[in-house]
């Protein structure tokens, strides 16, 4: 019998702009920039053409899907659920592992972003997407550390930001580490510094 392409039943056009969406991140993060329209349209189901019914460009389906892809909603959802009441270094560590996470997820994705998003001329409203969601990530994880903040020598947005820079790098700079830390190593890192302590004294050795 001949292999037919499955057809998806027909959709009002914002729904078609969200499965296209849907399908195209996936491609994004195994072929980057280079995902065609012909495997795209072969994932949704859809003639090729039925793209450009909903979409001005490969490019403007392309910008969508990143920002889509870039949403920080999951890992809010994550850090919200992190219990409060438990101890600031477990907590620290838990949201390192879901920054960690979410980083090296989204690294490929962060560079189409740079490529199509942030270098001119660019898309404004795409980048007032993004930028929103980082300060949304930036709150989300102050909120995690809040709790102990008489503890801390720098405000809990101070730390967030710390954790968010040394995470990021990590998974987007050239001196990231190919053995990668585990939550617990970033909690330590940002919690207790590098000096080796005198477990005698609680002090630490320089």
């Amino acid at each position: 019998m001949e292999n037919r392409r499955r057809r998806v039943p027909a959709l009002a056009p914002d729904e078609r702009r969200a499965a296209l969406i849907e399908a195209t991140i996936p491609l994004l993060h195994e072929h980057g920039l280079d995902v065609s329209t012909k495997q795209i349209a072969q994932a949704a189901g859809v003639a090729e053409g039925t793209i450009f019914g909903v979409f001005e460009s490969k490019s403007s389906l392309v910008m969508c899907s990143v920002v889509k892809a870039l949403d920080p909603q999951p890992t809010l959802d994550a850090l919200a659920a992190i219990d409060p009441s438990a101890p600031l270094r477990e907590r620290v560590s838990q949201s390192a592992t879901l920054l960690n996470n979410r980083f090296a997820e989204t690294a490929a994705l962060m560079a189409a972003a740079r490529k199509l998003i942030f270098m001119e001329p660019g898309d404004p409203e795409a980048r007032a997407r993004i930028a929103s969601g980082r300060d949304r990530l930036h709150a989300a994880l102050a909120e995690v550390i809040e709790p102990d903040a008489a503890l801390l020598r720098r405000s809990p947005r101070s730390v967030a930001l710390l954790l968010l820079l040394f995470c990021s790098a990590h998974n987007f700079g050239p001196f990231g580490d190919p053995a990668g830390f585990s939550g617990d190593e970033a909690a330590s890192l940002l919690l207790d510094g590098l000096l080796v302590r005198d477990d005698k004294r609680g002090t630490q050795r320089c």
